[in-house]
């Protein structure tokens, strides 16, 4: 399991999250002056979902520096969930200020169609805004890969599955921001060839739609986690062993794993230890055992208890 979830350093997600921004809020300048020059409603959406994308690395911030503040009597189970409630935010801001907006301004040019003019600024500011954005979505790829790799899934699994929702939203929207001006260009391109709107204004359109997708899954990834979300069978299977590695465990007969944050575990157990002991001596036994899984960084609390004769050991 957990090698991979462990390996996920909240400092490389850190990092994605402020190249992310650095790149949006440059390309969110540009375009909104591109769109003031040209007219386009492509160029439009696309600078209004950088904006909405910048914001919304204000929120992943939030999201990675809140999630990691130590627990106390407040919060028995730390404050990792509050990750998956300012990624909720992101979200909801991708959808509001990119989406809609983007769907809004594509009808309203096909209603009421503007002049547009100097298609040589949009073209340059696309081309600049696709080098900072793949530079943003290289950083979000390889991290994102590394841990997909050491799990041996793909890389959009690790995306959709992995309890790192900063991570997850910065890959989404990176990918998202691509395909956006790919759209865009083609948007932009056809408004000048044919001198219809039509092209230019379906474009914004299609970038809301793109926009409204990668927000509805992300807020369904992070509703799952925040309901609380189970682990993956080789996630179970990892932990599973870990546990009857401890050579006073002799059986395994109840295991529930739940991430309460990022990496993040709540595991409970129930066991049957080697031999016949003390009361005592089982408390202590099964006290030290919960502090040594506790040790291991992924898991954020472990509960131990006694298992009966006739439950059935698990086997993994």
């Amino acid at each position: 399991m957990a090698v991979s979830e462990k390996r996920e350093e909240p400092s490389s997600t850190l990092l994605t999250v402020i190249v992310a921004f650095t790149a949006n809020a440059l390309v969110a300048a540009a375009k909104s002056v591109a769109a003031v020059l040209t007219g386009s409603a492509s160029m439009t959406a696309e600078a209004a979902h950088s904006w909405a994308d910048t914001g919304n690395q204000v929120f992943l911030f939030m999201a990675e520096r809140r999630s990691r503040r130590p627990r106390d009597k407040s919060h028995p189970m730390g404050y990792g969930r509050e990750a998956y409630v300012w990624s909720m935010f992101a979200a909801f801001g991708l959808f509001t200020a990119g989406a809609v907006v983007s769907i809004m301004h594509g009808i309203q040019q096909i209603i009421e169609p503007e002049p547009a003019s100097d298609f040589l600024v949009a073209y340059v500011v696309l081309a600049a805004a696709f080098v900072l954005e793949g530079v943003s979505f290289v950083q979000a790829f390889r991290q994102t890969r590394k841990a997909a790799h050491e799990l041996e899934r793909s890389t959009l699994k690790q995306v959709l599955i992995s309890s790192d929702p900063t991570l997850r939203a910065v890959f989404a929207e990176d990918a998202a921001a691509l395909v956006g001006l790919v759209v865009a260009f083609a948007g932009v391109f056809l408004r000048q060839v044919t001198g219809s709107p039509l092209p230019d204004a379906v474009g914004s359109i299609v970038v809301g739609v793109l926009l409204a997708v990668v927000a509805v899954v992300l807020i369904d990834r992070n509703r799952r986690f925040l309901v609380g979300q189970g682990v993956t069978p080789d996630i179970e299977r990892s932990m599973a062993r870990r546990v009857l590695e401890h050579r006073v465990v002799a059986r395994l007969t109840y295991l529930h794993l739940e991430f309460v944050g990022p990496r993040k575990l709540y595991l409970v157990a129930a066991v049957d230890l080697q031999g016949d002991h003390p009361e005592h001596e089982v408390a202590v036994a099964l006290r030290r055992i919960e502090r040594e899984l506790e040790d291991h960084e992924t898991v954020e609390e472990a509960v131990l208890t006694l298992a009966t004769p006739d439950e059935t050991a698990l086997h993994f």
